[in-house]
């Protein structure tokens, strides 16, 4: 399996989860917007979007889908199974459509458009974003509440997947304090090698910097 990968927030994600698995995974640097590559790669994918796994002359691409396929492909409940899989795909659906997408909209603004050129900060949608954020933290901090996973006694891709973008938040800056649990659990998180330093060994340039 050869996983196509960038230093981005959902490739991100794919790596972390391919290190934490020890999938039997190659790890390849891609670029498909960059000049001459969307050729090769819209024959990946046709979004032109990383991560994509390759294997066995096919191609899978979005992070949960190939976070299943590599959880599959060494046996672990780290997707998990049977009775506990709905659970685990109920904060997975929920995150990605409140706690991951709000952040995602704030990280946009001050982190991705800032990278790319892509235009100013919209204050309108970055306070959207922060109103979608403390609501959706009110559930997330009370589900983590006494607990140390959201799903089981252990990780779940449901934990990495609700995480996605805590790492950039350095850029983002989503306001964290005063959320105990979401905090304690996100440290465990970063307890976690795969996770906190998914790219170690592995040939991937930084990021453009975020100007100022």
């Amino acid at each position: 399996m050869k996983l196509y990968f960038s230093r981005n927030p959902n490739p991100r994600l794919a790596v972390a989860v391919a290190r934490y698995l020890k999938a039997p995974v190659e790890f390849e640097f891609a670029a498909p917007f960059a000049p001459g590559q969307a050729e090769r790669f819209s024959k990946l994918n046709p979004n032109l979007s990383i991560p994509i796994l390759e294997e066995n002359g096919a191609t899978l691409w979005e992070a949960d889908a190939i976070a299943c396929r590599l959880s599959r492909s060494v046996d672990s409940d780290f997707w998990r199974r049977g009775d506990d899989e709905p659970d685990m795909i109920r904060w997975i659906s929920w995150g990605k459509a409140h706690f991951v997408h709000a952040c995602d909209m704030v990280h946009f603004e001050r982190g991705t458009k800032q990278r790319y050129g892509l235009g100013p900060i919209d204050p309108a949608k970055v306070e959207e974003g922060l109103r979608q954020f403390r609501g959706a933290t009110e559930i997330l901090e009370a589900q983590l509440t006494g607990r140390d996973w959201l799903s089981g006694t252990s990780p779940s891709y449901a934990d990495f997947r609700m995480a996605t973008f805590l790492p950039f938040n350095d850029i983002a800056r989503l306001p964290l304090d005063g959320l105990d649990a979401v905090n304690r659990w996100h440290a465990r998180l970063q307890d976690l090698p795969a996770w906190s330093r998914p790219f170690d060994g592995l040939d991937a340039p930084d990021l453009p910097p975020v100007p100022g």
